[in-house]
């Protein structure tokens, strides 16, 4: 036993009122005891054996709770301190408290108005929370009430250590909604608030008062970094005036402030309305200048997450470029470090796949020859299925330049995608067909992928049970059908392939039904494909979709339709089942890209005189004459050819009539 153990031993002893003696026997329980309860020889053998494996400390540290229990004040203050000299982090220090019901005790000191008691209780539950069972526990048995309680204490080293444990504490989300609830965010919020000198003064220049005050902010950044992984924390944090104080500590010289801070930002950036507040506060710069420095993998790390969150936004994207953020993207890559820590790597390739969003930022990226260091990562990662993703995610932006399908093709990576196609991990799935549909506008690229048997595998996918999975294969098809060597033949060898693509127009994701028809649309201009699909009831399915009010399901859908009018009765059939007069209406959408598939479709639908009427009776004629006059030739062409047939049957009919009712001849009248 250490000096202050004897020391407590002795007051206890003087005092003659704290501990009786019956706590030693529960303590160390002897043998005979165990003979006299009757148990079997095997029985006894057993607790012996547990007893040997539990160390000396165990005991120890059930003695000194049990000191707590006394109600002396100076015999509570010396057993705390004596908890503090142990590893509370072990799981066996831990159960020795809990088991005795220490928990419940450093919870009931915390109503003391005793400081030193407040703070030794403190020092031992910000120690075990840092287990998690512990902080379920504690959340519980109603120890965040108590936590916010002790914020508004003066003392601040006791502020300190309950923002530390509220750090600890608020993982667990029962506990996050007891501190939103208790008004707890509004009072961490207001620690933040820092004098700016002290902010941008290096700590071995500052006073013991400044450090403090430094050591408090750290605590309270951290305990809202915990805090703000609730959606509704986040939004009170807004509302308690939380994004101009982050804003101001971004640019600390403390990396002990820093952290936390932009821990904070980059967990808040997954709110919509935090994104704009990032970019209205010009938080960009600050992030880049800290993406751009060695001292922290961590730092890098929130700082590469936030990009990634934020630059859905081109005005964000940009803001990253003029900062000159792309460049130490690019670099972090490359650099071995980075690519042996995979939350860093996951974070920096997802912040170049959203900034390679945009076509001025994919400019500086060519410049630094990324699609080359990303190849090298598709051969280089040791099966991160995130890191892939984002990877994958990226190329797919950058490959919608030309010369960058070249320069994938060079560096071999067209192999390495369609490997991935093989992957179980949706968001990877994704992203893969899309890069694919790129390379397949290449020529080239599309040999490989045909030899590769990568049309196959993204057919593969539409047997995927996630809709956005299912849309992307889709829609990769479109040219993989289109460019592909004998794009008829290889569509049939696919067993049962075409039934799956029909059977998708039962979807009840707007997206998917458009991705497919526009697939279909392809498949369709092969006449035995045609036929296929016509006997899997292609026609109906394409009828029953026709009253969508979407777009782009409205342009895919009649591309889809036009396409499947070459096939027996099936102009005559759309027309029974009631589709030419919705199609009409798709006439007066703003959308030129469904003004050109839907004049494609009537032009289609008007080879049936019975249609012909429809359409005519339908008040099409002016809307034809309009789109005749466009300068999208291929909507000329199409409305056009529509008014042709439907001249053509006006005329027949006219020459009809007049050969049945001739005009009388000048001499009868």
């Amino acid at each position: 036993m250490n000096t202050e153990e004897d020391a407590l031993e002795e007051l206890t002893e003087n005092q003659n009122k704290y501990i009786p003696r019956e706590v030693i026997i529960e303590e160390q329980p002897d043998s005979e005891g165990s003979d006299a309860s009757g148990s079997s020889s095997d029985e006894e053998g057993r607790t012996e054996r547990l007893k040997s494996e539990i160390p000396p400390e165990y005991w120890h540290i059930q003695k000194l709770v049990k000191y707590l229990k006394t109600g002396n004040q100076t015999a509570t203050v010396v057993a705390l301190c004596c908890l503090k000299d142990h590893d509370l982090t072990t799981e066996i220090n831990q159960l020795a408290i809990q088991e005795i019901g220490g928990l419940e005790l450093l919870i009931n000191l915390l109503e003391t108005k005793d400081l030193k008691c407040k703070l030794g209780a403190l020092s031992v539950l910000k120690e075990l929370s840092q287990n998690p069972e512990i902080r379920k526990c504690l959340a519980n048995l109603g120890a965040i009430d108590l936590l916010v309680r002790n914020l508004i204490e003066p003392a601040q080293d006791l502020q300190i250590l309950v923002a530390e444990t509220i750090y600890n504490v608020a993982q667990v989300k029962k506990a996050r909604k007891h501190i939103r609830q208790s008004n707890g965010i509004a009072k961490l919020v207001d620690f933040l608030d820092c004098n700016e000198s002290i902010l941008n003064t290096s700590k071995d220049m500052l006073g013991e008062s400044e450090s403090a005050a430094i050591n408090l902010v750290s605590a309270a950044a951290k305990a809202l970094w915990s805090v703000s992984r609730s959606k509704r924390n986040i939004q009170v944090m807004v509302k308690s005036g939380a994004v101009p104080l982050l804003a101001k500590l971004l640019r600390s010289v403390h990396m002990e402030v820093v952290i936390p801070i932009i821990g904070t930002i980059s967990q808040c950036a997954n709110d919509s309305s935090y994104q704009l507040a990032i970019q209205t506060e010009g938080m960009i710069r600050d992030i880049v200048k800290h993406l751009s420095t060695d001292e922290s993998p961590e730092l890098r790390r929130f700082c590469a997450e936030t990009i990634f969150k934020c630059c859905e936004k081109a005005i964000t994207r940009d803001m990253v470029r003029q900062s000159g953020g792309l460049d130490p993207l690019v670099s972090m890559v490359k650099d071995p470090k980075t690519k042996e820590n995979k939350p860093l790597l996951a974070a920096v390739t997802g912040a170049i796949w959203k900034t390679a969003i945009s076509p001025e930022n994919v400019e500086r990226f060519d410049q630094l020859k990324t699609v080359e260091v990303l190849v090298k990562l598709l051969e280089n990662v040791e099966e991160d299925e995130v890191v892939l993703s984002n990877v994958v995610g990226a190329l797919g932006e950058c490959l919608k330049f030309e010369h960058n399908r070249n320069t994938l093709r060079r560096a071999e990576g067209i192999p390495h995608l369609v490997n991935l196609l093989n992957y179980t991990y949706p968001p990877l799935l994704e992203n893969v067909p899309m890069v694919l549909r790129e390379c397949a506008e290449d020529p080239e690229s599309m040999r490989e992928i045909e030899e590769l048997d990568g049309v196959r595998l993204i057919w593969s996918l539409l047997k995927n049970d996630s809709p956005k999975v299912q849309a992307n294969a889709a829609w990769a098809l479109v040219p993989c059908i289109r460019y592909a060597t004998d794009s008829g033949e290889m569509v049939r060898c696919f067993v049962g392939g075409l039934e799956i693509i029909v059977n998708l127009l039962k979807s009840q994701d707007t997206h998917v039904l458009a991705c497919v028809c526009a697939a279909i649309s392809e498949v369709a201009k092969d006449i035995e494909n045609l036929a296929v699909i016509t006997d899997h009831g292609v026609v109906p399915m394409l009828v029953n979709l026709v009253e969508t009010e979407d777009y782009e399901l409205r342009q895919h859908l009649a591309s889809a339709i036009a396409y499947c009018c070459a096939w027996g009765s099936n102009c005559k059939e759309f027309g029974r089942l009631g589709a030419i007069t919705p199609l009409v209406q798709y006439m007066t959408d703003s959308d030129p890209d469904v003004h050109r598939t839907t004049a494609l479709a009537l032009f289609h639908l008007s080879k049936n005189p019975f249609n012909c009427i429809t359409l005519h009776e339908s008040g099409l004629v002016p809307f034809l004459l309009k789109a005749v006059s466009s300068t999208d030739w291929k909507l000329q062409e199409a409305a056009a050819g529509c008014l042709a047939n439907i001249r053509k049957l006006a005329l027949e009919a006219e020459t009809v009539h007049l050969i049945r009712n001739p005009p009388d001849s000048d001499e009868d009248k």
